[in-house]
């Protein structure tokens, strides 16, 4: 990842506006700003949340609260907690989220 043209900032994430995102169940809440090239998000799981999807997009996760569970398509699983992150490359592993607990997530993309 190439950064530039990017000045200094700050950024007051509660500021920034919330979007929906259904879930298989549950609900993902996105706070997004764009960076040039870069998107980078702090997202709120629901208890319950089970992604819709299998991920192939890139991504540098931090876990912030809660509890994350991913799974990679070959059947691996993975739990974070605060503290904990991954990083992952596009098209490397298809992934897919869940938590029951739920989760805030800081992550770069």
């Amino acid at each position: 990842m190439k950064m530039s043209d990017i000045p200094f900032g700050l950024t007051d994430w509660s500021a920034i506006e919330k979007t929906e995102h259904a879930g298989e169940t549950g609900m993902a809440y996105w706070r997004t700003q764009n960076f040039g090239g870069i998107r980078v998000r702090m997202v709120e799981y629901t208890p319950g949340y089970l992604a819709d999807h299998w991920c192939s997009k890139g991504h540098i996760l931090l876990c912030l609260e809660g509890e994350l569970h991913t799974e990679l398509a070959n059947g691996e699983k993975f739990v974070l907690t605060p503290g904990i992150s991954y990083q992952v490359a596009d098209n490397a592993e298809p992934h897919r989220s869940f938590t029951e607990t739920g989760a805030r997530l800081f992550i770069v993309d």
